[in-house]
């Protein structure tokens, strides 16, 4: 039985009626533990079969877990919403203060639905919620200054979150993000155009709860046990030093690094945009997430001296990781570190999703070079490298002064099928392609996850292991990814980082469950978690996605990986292996549904 009263409170609140309650879900959190597990059944419940993703219907569900506040690296927030990327399941995790401000107010899950006719915020102070005029927020040069102003509007300074667009979701870029706490995003699949569709410029929550444990003694005991091993193991170690950016140099080795939009899978400038380049010239600190002790954020200090003043410098702060520095780097060409920290400065203003907007930009750029556009339609001399050429492309695809921007506004696959070029637009289920070219496991990976993310399945994981060797058999491949996905369905349900999975072994999860009342052998959780990703692709499904449909880029079938040249009939079979898992089950889970008394 769940004790603690306050992660079974729901906050329902309606844009349209400025009209808020708050409904007790224990039901939901008994079952599916929070985050990810709650988030589906909600946007099942909320979210009308075929609605227009940016519409009054679509919901936008936030939702944290038991082990939010109480364990470290329970950091993520969960957001689930309708994606206006890819026309099916919005799934995107959050860390900075979001989960513990929406906890220490004193609820498991928020739903926001309806929309609004004038631009507002809402403010969540505890058990009361403001719809605050955003006339004046919206159109705003930088989502940092919206934030800024927010700050100085409403209390709970050192506790609060802000949640907030830029004027990518403003204009409804089909991969806008949500930006918080300067350095922390929801960032793919479109959930900024969602808060833009509904004239939502901001959320900022607060509160000052606090947790009851019943058993201190076994609390504590838990607690040290996730806290010496989070910051004594060497796996953690990676992500305080050099952070993700590390991988830059071993993948760039393998040839497995995505270089000017993949017509090359290593780069002649990795070196200069490396982790360990970037920690050396370019780090300013390092910042963690609520309640965590490693500190994987890492921030450039960006110097720039002013025009007629030699001994001042203006300086930028600029968040930066292996994904950034991928898309906006090698994918572009780019090896200018601080050229690239400017770029990711200006995707960050206007807050786009990263990952999305380099390959959006690199296919923008072979489709100049083979002549399919001209500088006509980019308004820019888009050139491998020129980070200056990208930053007014950025802006543009902010702002859409054209049609050409139009259509990369809402992502390769759009773009590519309205000028050609999809043979080398490099999208999967819809979703821009993540950072790695390791071989057939990652890109079966990509094809097949919920969300279409590296983050999903750990297919490139599988490839490094195979690295030398034939690929694992396309029926072993899919039930490896199916079965990985499933377990991160139970860590994203309590919701801890991805990068602490080594830390939440099996055994430990259940040591934190049980310290909220929840009780659940391991056999039990890993029913949880087919049942969530099931749940899942029943909504991907009904809103119109297809295993069979998936579209394989050209472009991988040609650059070889670490793996050599891919085979599209393997991959094909994988992807089938995955369906035939995937409806089985479905199956299974309607059957033990219509067994329940």
């Amino acid at each position: 039985m769940l004790k603690d009263d306050l992660l079974r409170r729901i906050l329902y609140i309606d844009l349209t009626r400025k009209e808020s309650w708050v409904k007790d879900r224990s039901d939901l959190f008994e079952k599916y533990i929070g985050g990810a597990g709650v988030a589906i059944q909600l946007l099942h419940e909320e979210c009308p079969e075929g609605c227009d993703a940016l519409g009054p219907e679509s919901p936008i569900i936030l939702a944290v877990g038991p082990s939010t506040s109480l364990f470290p690296l329970a950091s993520k927030t969960v957001a689930m919403f309708k994606s206006p990327h890819t026309g099916n399941l919005g799934e995107s995790h959050c860390g900075g203060r979001s989960a513990v401000a929406i906890r220490m107010a004193g609820y498991g899950a928020i739903v926001v639905k309806g929309q609004s006719e004038t631009p507002l915020y809402l403010a969540i102070h505890g058990d009361e919620v403001r719809f605050r005029d955003a006339s004046s927020l919206w159109g705003m040069e930088s989502a940092f200054t919206v934030a800024r102003v927010i700050r100085e509007r409403e209390p709970g300074s050192g506790l609060r979150t802000i949640l907030r667009i830029g004027k990518g979701g403003e204009n409804l870029v089909s991969y806008a993000c949500v930006t918080t706490e300067t350095y922390r995003h929801f960032g793919r699949l479109g959930l900024g155009a969602v808060f833009g569709s509904k004239k939502l410029k901001a959320i900022t929550v607060s509160g000052r709860r606090s947790i009851p444990v019943n058993d201190k003694k076994h609390y504590r005991e838990v607690y040290d046990g996730i806290f010496h091993t989070a910051v004594e193991s060497e796996a953690m170690k990676k992500y305080h030093e050099l952070g993700t950016p590390q991988n830059i140099l071993p993948l760039n080795r393998l040839g497995g690094l995505p270089t000017r939009n993949l017509q090359n899978a290593t780069f002649e400038g990795a070196e200069e945009i490396s982790g360990e380049a970037m920690a050396e010239k370019y780090l300013g600190r390092r910042i963690a997430c609520a309640h965590c002790p490693v500190a994987c954020i890492h921030i450039a200090a960006l110097k720039e001296p002013y025009e007629d003043d030699p001994y001042f410098h203006k300086t930028t702060l600029v968040s930066y990781d292996f994904e950034l520095l991928y898309a906006l780097g090698s994918m572009l060409g780019a090896s200018d570190a601080s050229a690239v920290l400017k770029l990711l400065d200006a995707v960050e203003k206007v807050a786009l999703d990263a990952m999305s907007t380099g390959v959006v930009l690199a296919w923008a750029t072979e489709a100049l070079e083979r002549g399919l556009i001209s500088e006509k339609e980019t308004l820019a001399s888009l050139r491998w490298g020129d980070c200056d050429a990208y930053r007014t492309a950025v802006a543009h695809i902010a702002e859409q002064p054209n049609d050409f921007y139009k259509a990369l506004a809402r992502g390769v696959d759009h773009a590519a099928s309205v000028y050609g070029g999809e043979e080398f637009a490099l999208a999967f289920g819809g979703n821009e392609m993540p950072g790695y070219h390791t071989g057939p496991a990652a890109h079966t990976g990509f094809l097949v996850g919920a969300r279409h993310s590296h983050l999903d399945n750990a297919g490139y994981s599988v490839d490094q292991k195979t690295i030398g060797g034939d690929p694992v058999a396309p029926e072993q491949l899919a039930e490896s990814l199916v079965t990985e996905e499933t377990w991160r369905q139970v860590l994203s349900s309590l919701a801890v980082c991805f990068f602490a999975r080594g830390v939440y072994t099996p055994e430990i999860v259940s040591e934190v469950l049980s310290v909220s009342g929840m009780n659940f052998t391991h056999e039990e959780m890993v029913r949880v978690g087919e049942e969530i990703l099931a749940e899942k692709y029943r909504f991907k499904l009904r809103e119109g996605f297809s295993f069979p449909g998936l579209r394989i880029p050209q472009r991988i079938l040609e650059t070889p990986s670490p793996m050599g040249q891919l085979d599209e009939s393997y991959i094909r079979k994988a992807v089938a292996c995955v369906q035939e898992r995937i409806t089985r089950r479905l199956e299974k889970v309607d059957t033990r549904i219509g067994s329940s008394p």
